[in-house]
């Protein structure tokens, strides 16, 4: 037991979590010398988007300890993983930005781990930047432990240096003094980090994160809190209303490294995954037969966001991808419900269902998973979820913060008004301004792209989840621009779209096949038009001079899936293939459209 330490790694999105943690496994000798070295965020997106998705243990053996460390999300949408896993650990590893500081997400989860009591190491991370500050940084960091009432015993946190990408580290703020070594914060973990928390008694493990294979169906990770557990035994596990289910334990993980690895027996401390029990959720326990004790249950975050997946009933249905029933569809969708608790699935009609998440990084992903999977489907865009609380309709509101150029601070000022924002802090720093903002999340809706057209591409913008509030009044959600709808089926001609390029900005290229109904740009003006892109020129065997000219065109705007779930209003979808995203109307034809808005 004194050679166990269970500890997580908590940190605003980008500030190295995980490229740390690479670093420990791979200078801490838990590599053989031939052994190929992965990363621990191994799913394509992670590596692609360099974010963390879904919480990883895993092991080092360090000095005879054996470090059970948790990789965990650094983004909002995921912060319901982060809440759990501090019930998994004792201690955590705050890694900061030498130059950013502190951020929404560093508060966010730093209040998880203060309320969870586990003791805090601060890690100073990227100190071999220009620009890194690591003395203003701890103020702040200091600063933020007295705003979140950390304790005394807190307050006295541990701090080390460290530059993970060069895998160098030391206890001071000199950037002369790094080595290159992880050892300073290996030390100071089995230092400073309390062995695991365990009482005399009977088996009591409890699963804070959920996992799934086709072969052994659901799995669920925890600690071990009380005895031991064995593979093959007999074990009831007290569901969350109160009732028993006896089930045997088919197979027991383990990790070591970037493995993980069945085991036979495990005991309190130890950070295991079970499965055996098809449907074992969150915040259950299991127990000995005949010692059937509950462990307080976990609170899992709601969703606050909701969107609709349907299948694809555009005319190019059927032509990208394999996938495309409503059966298939649902099997999809019940699949991910058994990894990912934060997720919501209601069927809405007889081809779409009403899927709930906690934001749009959140269920976007869920999206690009589908359409690498070979999906098509339709999804509308994201509204926020109302809850009545005591009988008051409320929403959700989010910390914002941004870092904004001064020369655009009054942009957007003014459009985060219209939003419903509320100004709660604004700082200087050089030529940047930082503005703290309490916003509802229906005003975030739409706001990326707006916001980076405001600070033409040189604003960050960063936000967390607060609380449920009572509902706001009407507010400006809707793009203001309107769009460019194709009005005829075919192939995009250079002609016709350079006839068109003075209405606005076109999200297709000449040769690019459209049909009645899809968007194909954006308009210079508040209303929607029909336009025909497929139209040819009038060919005559009469040539004159000067007349024939080759057509130069704009580039068109190129759009990413969350840019375009962004974009559209509530009268439009966007079409998700393996190998596009287009923008439609829900009504292809436009004399429907009309009749339906003259209906409304």
């Amino acid at each position: 037991m004194d050679k166990i330490r269970n500890i997580a790694i908590i940190a605003h999105v980008d500030h190295g979590k995980t490229t740390l943690v690479d670093k420990m496994l791979e200078m801490s000798g838990t590599f053989r010398d031939n052994e190929v070295i992965g990363s621990m965020d191994s799913n394509d997106i992670e590596h692609e988007r360099g974010i963390t998705i879904l919480a990883k243990p895993t092991a080092i053996n360090y000095k005879g300890y054996r470090i059970n460390i948790l990789d965990t999300p650094g983004h909002a949408d995921f912060g319901g993983e982060v809440e759990r896993i501090m019930n998994m650990v004792d201690g955590v590893l705050l890694v900061v930005d030498a130059y950013e500081g502190t951020m929404p997400q560093t508060r966010f989860v730093l209040k998880k781990a203060l309320a969870a009591g586990v003791t805090p190491i601060v890690v100073v991370n990227k100190i071999d930047k220009e620009s890194a500050r690591p003395k203003e940084v701890i103020d702040e960091v200091m600063d933020l432990f007295i705003d979140l009432g950390a304790d005394i015993d807190q307050l006295d946190f541990p701090v080390c240096y460290a530059s993970a990408i060069n895998g160098t580290s030391s206890l001071s703020d000199d950037i002369t003094t790094q080595e290159h070594t992880m050892d300073y914060i290996l030390d100071s973990i089995i230092e400073n980090i309390p062995s695991p928390k365990v009482s005399e008694g009977t088996l009591q493990f409890q699963p804070a994160l959920l996992d799934y294979n086709d072969f052994v169906g659901r799995i669920g990770i925890g600690v071990v809190k009380r005895g031991n557990i064995k593979t093959g035994q007999m074990a009831s596990c007290v569901r969350l209303d109160g009732s028993i289910k006896q089930f045997r334990i088919q197979k027991m993980f383990g990790y070591l490294g970037l493995k993980r690895i069945e085991i036979e027996s495990a005991s309190a401390g130890d950070i295991v995954a079970i499965a055996g029990l098809p449907d074992i959720n969150v915040g259950e326990t299991v127990c000995e037969i005949g010692h059937e004790e509950a462990l307080p249950p976990l609170r899992i975050d709601e969703p606050t966001l909701q969107m609709t997946f349907g299948v694809n009933t555009s005319p190019f249905a059927g032509r990208e991808g394999k996938l495309l029933t409503v059966r298939k569809i649902e099997e999809r969708l019940m699949k991910e419900c058994e990894r990912d608790v934060s997720l919501r699935v209601v069927p809405y009609d007889q081809e779409s269902f009403v899927v709930s998440g906690r934001g749009e990084l959140h269920l976007s992903i869920l999206i690009e998973n589908m359409r690498r999977e070979g999906f098509e489907l339709q999804v509308s865009k994201p509204e926020v979820i109302i809850k009545e609380i005591d009988g008051v309709k409320c929403e959700p509101f989010e910390d914002l913060q941004m870092d904004v150029p001064q020369d655009y601070v009054g942009g957007v000022i003014e459009t985060l008004g219209s939003r419903e924002g509320i100004l709660e802090n604004m700082v200087n720093h050089d030529n940047q301004v930082r503005l703290n903002y309490v916003i509802p999340s229906r005003g975030l809706i739409g706001f990326t792209t707006e916001f980076m057209t405001l600070t033409k591409g040189y604003g960050i913008l960063n936000h967390a989840y607060k609380e449920y509030r009572p509902l706001v009044g009407e507010m400006v959600g809707e793009r203001k621009l309107g769009v460019l709808v194709s009005m005829e089926n075919g192939k995009a001609t250079a002609y016709a779209l350079g006839q068109l390029e003075d209405r606005g900005t076109m999200f297709i290229e000449p040769g690019d096949e459209v049909y009645e109904g899809m968007i194909v740009g954006e308009h210079n003006h508040d209303n929607d038009i029909a336009i025909n892109v497929v139209k040819g020129k009038n060919l005559t065997n009469t040539r004159a001079s000067g007349s024939d000219h080759t057509v130069v065109l704009k580039r068109p705007r190129v759009m990413s899936l969350e840019t375009c779930l962004d974009y559209i209003n509530k009268d439009e979808l966007v079409e998700v293939t393996p190998k596009s995203f287009r923008l439609r109307k829900k009504i292809l034809n436009a004399e429907d459209r009309k009749k339906a808005a003259r209906n409304n």
